[in-house]
């Protein structure tokens, strides 16, 4: 049994999708960062960042945090979704670190600029659209060579990013330019895994699709 803890961003929805996905039972315990519960000494002892995701496995007490690192513990733990070959393997982690040091953290500027605080920092908005836009494209241009991420095989660097792409009503970016990743996007949101770990905890978040 794992204890998740965590709220409805996309670095909390990469790990209940993982869970989802391995078919690991989960308790949720929800983080509301709203309310700063984040802060909590309870949640510090599990979580020194002070941020959301973690994770204890009940199984041995050990408990992670970090959304990246979450997501290799778990697949190491179930065998799935990080290629034993190593080639694959090196593959996966080299799209789940562009997530985790590109894609969220850009994206995640981006939201606090251009979707929360428009009109305050015109220099900012424009640095993190046109790097929003520049990562788009590297994903779409990958994305034309193989259907996922790390090659043939729908891998945790799929699972990373794809809830921060699910945000991408707030990114102002015009689909036709990425056919490659729309299709992508369309794969991984018809999955039942990954619309079942979309909404947790749940507040009744829906994955939106593209336009044709």
């Amino acid at each position: 049994m794992i204890d998740l803890y965590t709220w409805s961003t996309p670095n909390g929805r990469k790990i209940s999708i993982m869970l989802e996905e391995c078919g690991l039972p989960y308790t949720v315990h929800a983080i509301d960062i709203n309310r700063g519960q984040q802060f909590e000494p309870s949640f510090l002892k599990i979580s020194p960042n002070n941020k959301i995701p973690a994770i204890v496995d009940r199984d041995n007490g050990q408990s992670v945090f970090e959304s990246g690192a979450i997501l290799i513990y778990l697949a190491e733990k179930t065998g799935k979704f990080l290629p034993f070959e190593r080639s694959k393997r090196i593959a996966t982690l080299e799209w789940l670190f562009f997530q985790v040091a590109s894609v969220g953290p850009m994206f995640g500027q981006l939201h606090h600029f251009l979707r929360f605080n428009p009109g305050k920092a015109p220099y900012a908005e424009q640095r993190y659209h046109e790097e929003t836009k520049r990562l788009y494209g590297v994903m779409n241009r990958r994305l034309g060579e193989v259907p996922f991420l790390a090659g043939q095989e729908y891998t945790i660097a799929d699972i990373a990013t794809f809830p921060w792409v699910a945000r991408w009503e707030w990114h102002q970016i015009d689909w036709k330019e990425y056919p490659n990743l729309a299709r992508w996007y369309r794969t991984i949101a018809a999955r039942p895994a990954v619309q079942r770990g979309y909404d947790v905890p749940a507040i009744g978040a829906t994955i939106q699709l593209p336009p044709e």
